[in-house]
């Protein structure tokens, strides 16, 4: 028998063991009334009172109290929150560490910073606060800003080929204008690239924008809104429908496209750690270190992975929820290559490149108290200061796959969970 027979018997098994296939079939066609569903208030304003309101309302529906989430919120803070988050009714609490110093020496960071990670995943502080220290032992982070480009790609869909590539040449002769477009749209969004993929009757359009010290993705898709208003309404060869993102632009999602080229920021970043550092701080030797990266990617390389690399997630979710970027985006800012080996002195090379870091240092979450000091603790929160963020961040995560590659090559990962990662 099969192993997925089995899964699937032992989930009927686990179904009836509740209720019976056709009582389940029962009460997933019952209906009810739409006027007898409870709905969350959802409008009101962005206040105690309007907290006060749909926390009572989901306390009424759930017969529970919530003693965390009903603490006192001063309405000034409330109102902060306008932008970003809806149906509010209280705070999350995440906890948040340090570490550092983490030596960077880039085109826009130079110094020593002390990063910010917010996280509930016990060891995983301490492990990038060892790798930091090892960087910084060893001199330092060399962190490059390379490149920058944030993609929206609206699909169009017409009748038949030949109407998509009269489409397609019409487009492709209008780019100037559509530059243009972009400049009415927004103060900071540049229209830098449009690739066009006719296929069949289809046309997928993707617009890559520079935006400045913001993630950018609200401007990219506002501005690419204002050029297909103009498509739509001067183009002679008219779409049957369209969608202002046909799912090619890779917003949060791994994928093969933005790996190969640039989604966000592309940073790359090394740093050569003397022997004598790797056997005191990171407690294994570079052979080691060096042999397992090898074996590890082959083996991530087998399971399907987009890139290879230990766990870039790790840093920039924590990284991410401290600084108020939009967390969702690591699914594809995690996407990443990591290189170690030995060099010809017996000591270790290593370096990661990250070209998807969707990341700001304006708008978004970044202006929200706890997380503006968070950006302000490694001097880049506002404008001017979203590359050198960005190359902070890719040493950060150079700093992290070392120390769990160190842990992993001499046996330290396990005891490092057991003593860090849970509640004695």
């Amino acid at each position: 028998m099969s192993s997925a027979i089995k899964r699937l018997k032992k989930a009927l098994r686990l179904i009836q063991e509740r209720q019976s296939i056709d009582q389940l079939a029962q009460r997933l066609d019952s209906k009810r009334p739409i006027e007898s569903i409870p709905v969350i208030p959802v409008e009101g304003p962005y206040n105690r009172s309007g907290q006060e309101r749909r926390l009572g309302f989901v306390q009424e529906q759930t017969k529970k109290d919530f003693e965390k989430l009903s603490e006192p919120i001063s309405d000034e803070m409330i109102s902060s929150f306008k932008g970003n988050i809806e149906n509010f009714i209280g705070m999350t609490q995440v906890p948040t560490g340090v570490i550092g110093p983490l030596h960077v020496e880039g085109i826009f960071a130079s110094g020593d910073y002390y990063i910010p990670m917010a996280t509930t995943e016990g060891a995983l502080v301490a492990s990038y606060n060892r790798g930091a220290k090892a960087c910084t032992f060893s001199g330092g982070v060399t962190s490059i800003f390379m490149t920058e480009g944030v993609q929206r790609s609206p699909l169009f869909k017409f009748s038949s080929i030949a109407e998509g590539g009269k489409f397609a040449i019409w487009i492709a002769e209008n780019l100037e204008h559509f530059k243009e477009l972009t400049n009415e749209a927004s103060r900071f969004a540049q229209l830098e690239n449009l690739d066009i993929r006719l296929q069949g009757n289809e046309v997928i359009l993707t617009f890559e924008y520079a935006t400045g010290d913001a993630a950018g993705q609200n401007m990219v898709t506002i501005c690419t809104q204002h050029i297909c208003d103009y498509i739509l309404a001067t183009t002679p060869v008219k779409p049957k429908y369209w969608y202002i993102e046909g799912n090619y632009s890779g917003d949060k999602k791994a994928n093969a496209v933005a790996f190969a080229r640039v989604r966000g920021k592309k940073v790359t970043a090394e740093v050569r750690v003397p022997k004598d550092i790797v056997a005191k701080v990171l407690k294994s030797t570079p052979e080691k270190i060096a042999a397992y990266w090898r074996s590890s990617t082959v083996a991530v390389i087998q399971s399907g992975s987009i890139g290879a690399q230990g766990h870039i997630a790790n840093g920039l979710a924590a990284m991410f929820l401290a600084t108020g970027q939009d967390v969702a985006c690591v699914s594809e800012a995690s996407v990443g290559l990591t290189v170690m080996e030995v060099d010809e002195n017996g000591n270790l090379y290593a370096s990661v490149t990250v070209p998807n870091l969707i990341v700001g240092t304006v708008g978004g979450g970044t202006n929200l108290a706890s997380q503006a000091d968070c950006l302000r603790l490694m001097d880049c929160h506002g404008p001017g200061n979203a590359r050198k963020f960005a190359e902070i961040c890719a040493a950060t995560l150079l700093a992290g796959e070392l120390s769990i590659a160190a842990a992993l090559s001499a046996g330290h990962f396990t005891r490092a969970h057991q003593l860090l990662g849970r509640k004695k």
